[in-house]
């Protein structure tokens, strides 16, 4: 039976969960319910461009009796809110990433889901990529032996036109800079890969391209609860921008995982391509990027739900990566 799915927020994340809710549609994995926002503008622009129902209150599209998931997709710092709202109302829940603006929002979330017996998960999507999905397989098979060395590098690039709009890159509106705003899901599969860190020595700073209140240079150095070490770099000053990178050294071979092509080197094995070269959203275009792993995670979503069991990509899961943020720049604002 198809489960219907509604959307709370209708901004710049609404096209690759869309085309995503489209194709399982027609597969009859769900049915699209409708949409939320609370500007008139977004509402008719959704209604336009999808030919979906709109609503004009939230409480009336998580009143509805055949609703049974919503995505929440709006600013970080309301995550919180809606997911309250949505596991009032009996509503399972896939929120956009990051979870929240901070850890403890992030839990409160994460208490209010488990509260009301509803499932909730994040869309971290780069976990579902199918180079992400092998190496993941790869290292739970230790086909790389014990990992002693991971590191990950997201050197990407924002034009003047992505600041131009109203709150970009301040904290007020966005919560962090590159860290949680573009860093994120390339930290959270460094971590969904080598497991939770357990120290960190970092740097961060603005550059003079923009006038934000948020880091767009960063460096740390980390280390794993395994006891791997690595180093973290992320920036959006680096133009053209550059596809992300991890790599991933263990005791019989390595990797890297460059946005959607993974390498592989083992002791006395050929070299391993998995996946083909693509440059993701790197560049100026935040959207340039297949939705496939858009729709794996929500299919994910809806197989939990299904299946009666938690998603591969809890939200409790997904607060691995904002401990590691809100660490790393815990310790670079004692050098500022």
């Amino acid at each position: 039976m198809a489960i219907g799915v509604g959307l709370i927020g209708l901004g710049m994340a609404i096209k690759p969960h869309m085309l995503s809710l489209r194709e399982l549609e027609a597969a009859g994995r769900v049915k699209i319910v409708g949409g939320f926002s609370p500007s008139r503008e977004r509402r008719d622009a959704f209604a336009a461009q999808w030919k979906a129902p709109v609503f004009e209150r939230q409480e009336d599209l998580l009143a509805r009796s055949d609703l049974g998931m919503v995505l929440i997709l709006t600013p970080p710092g309301t995550h919180l809110s809606v997911a309250q709202a949505a596991a009032a109302a009996g509503k399972h829940m896939l929120v956009e990433k990051p979870v929240e603006f901070t850890v403890a929002r992030g839990e409160a979330i994460v208490t209010a889901a488990e509260a009301a017996g509803v499932r909730a998960g994040v869309c971290f999507q780069h976990r579902f990529r199918l180079a992400s999905l092998r190496l993941k397989a790869m290292l739970e098979a230790d086909e790389l032996g014990k990992i002693l060395s991971a590191s990950a590098s997201v050197r990407w690039w924002r034009d003047g036109n992505y600041f131009k709009q109203a709150g970009r890159g301040m904290k007020a509106r966005d919560g962090g800079g590159v860290l949680i705003t573009q860093a994120v899901h390339t930290l959270d599969l460094l971590l969904h890969l080598a497991g939770p860190h357990r120290d960190v020595t970092g740097y961060a700073f603005t550059s003079p391209l923009r006038a934000i209140d948020t880091e767009d240079v960063a460096a740390a150095a980390v280390r794993f609860q395994s006891g791997a070490v690595g180093a973290l770099d992320a920036t959006t000053v680096a133009r053209p921008g550059y596809p992300e990178r991890i790599d991933i050294a263990g005791t019989t071979g390595s990797a890297v995982l460059e946005t959607f092509q993974l390498t592989i080197n083992r002791a006395g094995q050929d070299t391993e391509i998995v996946g083909s070269a693509q440059s993701g959203g790197g560049g100026s275009d935040p959207m340039a990027f297949d939705h496939g792993p858009h729709r794996a995670v929500i299919t994910e979503m809806l197989d939990a739900i299904e299946q009666k069991r938690e998603p591969s990509n809890n939200v409790r899961s997904g607060l691995h990566v904002q401990r590691l943020i809100e660490a790393w720049l815990e310790d670079a604002a004692k050098r500022n």
